[in-house]
């Protein structure tokens, strides 16, 4: 089974994304990526997946996955089949987590816990309780209360007692070249953006055909790539407009727009005002105007939304569960075997 990449976005000036997700079944989705997640699951019993790790799961299930071991849960029951199957999905980094803990010797148990979530974790059931009880603050509009239920999430779960999951500890899928590609594209464009960049530039870094890197821009950014590289310009141009006195025309030219009124329309589009009513938004009222979307936590990054729409067999043993993942390992981009539940090791290994 090819473990696919998920790349995870961060709200602006965010250092945590919370994804609540409410489906009517939670589908096998074997994935990975470079970031930490938390995971209470609410409402729903089946098949955990952790590495090589193979269990059944219930309400209340909590679980810690270290940034890029391959994952998923798959249901088999709600426990009110008149309520929709929840997770709660906190999603961190692992640098976030150590500067954290880094910052003075009350929160240097984040460290530890971090360190101790190398191949995994699940918490006991009362753990879940507590964080359950705390789902409307983690749900709160607001950034800096979401953040500090977290903080406060992991320091108590530093102090307990949890299962080890995998038998060892995470590394990279080598099955994901699009782990890899992704992120030297997204660093040619952060810099070069300013310049005119043509599509065979990115598809050479990318090692990739046009058609190919369309597609994984629309699936792991959720937009083509002419739209991603529009809204770094024009955030490099709202910078401009706030902190320099240049002509309109000249940031423009410098942020890679060909013509002022392309630039114009541009900015129009993604900011919902022209440059001249946004320089004098800020010098009138004293701050950025707010013209982005509020955060949706009940969306989820676009990676595996194409997935999610091909259907799994729901597996209603262990050797199911194990088949499940084995199924299609003659194909070039599958999961390396350290990334295969061995619980049935004659399919874990079959060819």
């Amino acid at each position: 089974m090819r473990c696919q990449f998920e790349h995870v976005t961060f709200p602006k000036d965010c250092s945590i994304r919370i994804y609540h997700r409410q489906i009517p079944s939670i589908p096998f989705e074997w994935h990975h990526h470079p970031v930490y997640e938390l995971t209470l699951t609410l409402n729903s019993r089946g098949w955990r997946f952790v590495a090589d790790h193979i269990d059944h799961y219930d309400s209340q299930d909590l679980v810690l996955v270290p940034a890029d071991m391959p994952h998923t849960w798959a249901s088999t029951s709600a426990i009110d089949e008149s309520l929709p199957h929840t997770a709660l999905v906190v999603w961190f980094t692992r640098e976030w987590a150590f500067r954290v803990a880094d910052a003075c010797p009350e929160t240097f148990p984040l460290r530890t816990l971090i360190n101790r979530a190398c191949a995994g974790l699940s918490f006991p059931q009362e753990a879940g309780a507590r964080m359950e009880s705390r789902l409307p603050e983690l749900l709160s509009e607001s950034p800096l209360k979401r953040l500090h239920i977290v903080q406060d999430l992991l320091w108590e779960l530093a102090e307990t007692e949890a299962t080890i999951l995998a038998s060892q500890a995470a590394t990279r899928p080598e099955s994901s070249r699009e782990s890899r590609q992704l992120p030297r594209v997204l660093d040619f464009l952060y810099q070069h953006f300013a310049e005119s960049i043509r599509n065979e530039e990115l598809c050479k870094v990318a090692n990739l055909s046009e058609r190919s890197l369309h597609r994984l821009f629309v699936r792991h950014l959720g937009e083509n790539v002419s739209d991603y590289l529009c809204k770094l310009r024009i955030g490099r141009a709202c910078m401009l407009l706030v902190e320099t006195e240049r002509p309109i025309s000249v940031i423009a030219a410098e942020t890679g727009f060909a013509n002022l009124s392309n630039f114009n329309r541009r900015f129009l589009d993604v900011r919902h005002m022209t440059p001249k009513e946004f320089r004098s938004f800020v010098v009138k009222y004293g701050r950025m105007p707010n013209s982005q979307p509020e955060l949706d936590l009940a969306k989820r990054p676009p990676s595996l939304e194409q997935g999610a729409k091909r259907p799994i067999p729901v597996p209603e043993s262990e050797s199911d569960a194990a088949s499940i993942l084995t199924k299609g390992t003659r194909s070039a981009q599958t999961a390396p075997a350290s990334a295969i539940p061995k619980a049935i090791p004659e399919l874990a290994h079959q060819r």
